[in-house]
């Protein structure tokens, strides 16, 4: 988590900053071969040189960002997750838990669908 250790301490708010270390600790500790890194000022795994899942917050929420496909394969879970989403990412109001098995799932099947990538984006 190294990679990260910058980018979290500039976060103010306390409760902030310890939902998103708690969150990106646990993808490190379960997906220990993802590589980690900080890339248009947001904490992000990557797989192989491929992105797999980034993040970001704001005053109200954290946003999980899986690329687009993955929100719209996924797109029933995260509403009865109770979560926003748009084209590009999930909103997840600090107030509200992460449902982490949803988060499985999507780091899942990006690292599967994206095995045979080269490039860091979808196309």
């Amino acid at each position: 988590m190294e990679a990260f250790a910058e980018y979290l301490a500039s976060i103010e708010n306390p409760q902030h900053r310890a939902r998103l270390e708690e969150v990106l600790s646990w993808i490190g500790e379960k997906y220990p071969t993802l590589e980690t890194k900080i890339a248009w000022n947001q904490p992000m795994f990557t797989d192989h040189g491929t992105f797999i899942i980034g993040f970001s917050i704001s005053k109200q929420h954290m946003a999980v960002a899986p690329e687009g496909v993955v929100i719209e394969r996924f797109a029933d879970e995260i509403a009865q997750a109770g979560y926003d989403a748009t084209k590009g990412l999930i909103r997840i109001k600090w107030e509200k838990p992460v449902d982490y098995s949803l988060l499985e799932k999507m780091i899942e099947f990006n690292i599967q669908d994206k095995a045979e990538y080269t490039a860091f984006w979808r196309k």
